[in-house]
């Protein structure tokens, strides 16, 4: 982390003037929605909820939950946090019409605006809105503090993240809790079990282990919904007999497939290069990946977010790294849906679930994973153990709340014919079921 704090600083004064220039015009034209569908399709959609927000915690303000005080508190202390929090909001580009107040003030003001409207947020779940979907509420509020030279700096911050996890971890628990479930209401339009909601998801029933006629569809709370399964057999994994067939991991549109990564290259610059050694987070293994083969694809919110193997083998070391939330590639300047632009450059720094499997094909061999927590993802849950074998298209993991990118990793040796079902990586590619067939080995 130092490192990085020492790469965000360096840039500082650089990119200084990317703090001064203006968001995209709103051209009153509909965009397609933001990579992932997690922040509306429009900045408009987005502010405006973010607006919404700042008005519902107006007036006397609730006081801070324990964890956001300790932010609040950590943020004051000390002098270089408190120089960073306060920077990051007077560098957002002035030019926001439907974030400003009438007074053309920007309606979340300073870092104390900030903490209550977090404070807000950890008490509710994310309602459903067909025209402007908020998944990441949290993100909203931050996406264009996140894009500033300070903001980037702060986010890196160790401090500031070990706070962060304490925040997530507290929504994840009411998350978890009954009192979640007042969002999955069957109000037409912000009940995930409304009329709108279930139109943008037609199978709901029809495809995952739910019950209709029950209260609540039959789920706990909020985070059972978000990691629902699938109904046995609606997704049969791809040649189950067939080790030279890998399957698709998570649920996800291809975002990116590169040959002959480095071990450590120069992983914050615009093109995002991948980082071996930073993104396995300095393991002896990262090695054997040096000039290999790296796919990433992302996840929707209206995904599937379970991960399941995409070869049969045996489990050879799993670990969790705790790493930041917010914070975005410096070379990506201001990305309306943070960090969306940065997916490559967060696989180096962000929460990540990392798990190495030996497949038993040898034409594979060792192969790596990582599932990659974004902004409220809070939390990556694996679910195999070292030493455990694992049939093609067993359960390794999931994301709580939501979803977010992954990468599946291969060694040199390991010829590869990816199929990507006729589409090419992008920001803009389709999701890709899991389980289907991703890629077929190559005979040597």
């Amino acid at each position: 982390m130092k490192l990085l704090r020492l790469l965000a600083c360096c840039s500082f004064g650089i990119l200084s003037a990317l703090a001064k220039d203006s968001p995209p015009a709103d051209t009153g034209r509909p965009v397609p929605y933001r990579v992932g569908e997690w922040l509306p399709s429009d900045q408009k959609a987005t502010d405006q909820w973010a607006k919404k927000l700042v008005d519902e915690t107006g007036g006397q303000p609730a006081p801070l939950l324990p964890a956001v005080q300790e932010l609040k508190e950590l943020i004051e202390g000390d002098p270089e946090l408190f120089m960073l929090f306060t920077q990051m909001f007077a560098q957002v580009p002035s030019k926001r019409p439907y974030l400003n107040d009438p007074t053309g003030k920007p309606g979340v003001r300073d870092y104390v605006h900030m903490l209550h409207l977090l404070n807000s947020i950890l008490t509710k779940a994310p309602a459903f809105d067909q025209t402007g979907l908020v998944g990441f509420p949290i993100n909203a509020i931050l996406d264009w503090p996140m894009g500033t030279p300070a903001g980037s700096a702060a986010f890196l911050n160790e401090k500031v993240n070990r706070q962060l996890k304490k925040i997530l971890n507290q929504w994840a628990l009411f998350l978890s809790s009954k009192e979640s479930l007042s969002a999955l209401s069957t109000d037409p339009k912000t009940g995930w079990l409304g009329r709108d909601a279930l139109k943008a998801m037609p199978t709901l029933a029809e495809d995952f282990q739910c019950d209709p006629t029950a209260p609540f569809y039959g789920f706990s709370s909020w985070d059972d919904f978000f990691t629902r399964q699938f109904k046995e057999g609606k997704r049969p994994v791809a040649s189950p007999e067939d080790d030279s067939v890998i399957a698709n991991a998570c649920e996800s549109a291809p975002y990116r497939l590169v040959k002959g990564v480095k071990q450590q290259d120069l992983f914050w610059i615009k093109a995002q290069p991948y980082s071996l050694k930073y993104m396995l987070a300095g393991d002896p293994l990262a090695g054997q990946f040096d000039g290999g083969t790296i796919y990433q694809a992302f996840l929707s919110a209206l995904s599937y977010h379970r991960w399941h193997s995409p070869v049969s083998g045996t489990i050879v070391k799993t670990r969790v790294v705790d790493g930041s939330y917010y914070a975005a590639a410096l070379s990506a300047g201001f990305d309306p849906a943070s960090p969306n632009e940065s997916q490559a450059y967060i696989t180096n720094v962000a929460t990540r679930a990392i798990v190495f499997i030996q497949a038993d094909n040898p034409a594979i061999g060792l192969m790596g994973l990582v599932f990659v927590g974004m902004a409220e993802v809070s939390s990556n849950e694996v679910t195999v153990k070292e030493g455990q074998h694992v049939a093609k298209g067993e359960q390794l993991g999931m994301f709580h709340f939501g979803g977010s990118t992954h990468c599946l990793l291969f060694r040199p040796q390991t010829k590869l014919k990816f199929d990507l079902h006729g589409q090419q990586p992008s920001l803009n590619s389709e999701n890709i079921k899991i389980k289907e067939r991703i890629a077929t080995v190559e005979e040597r």
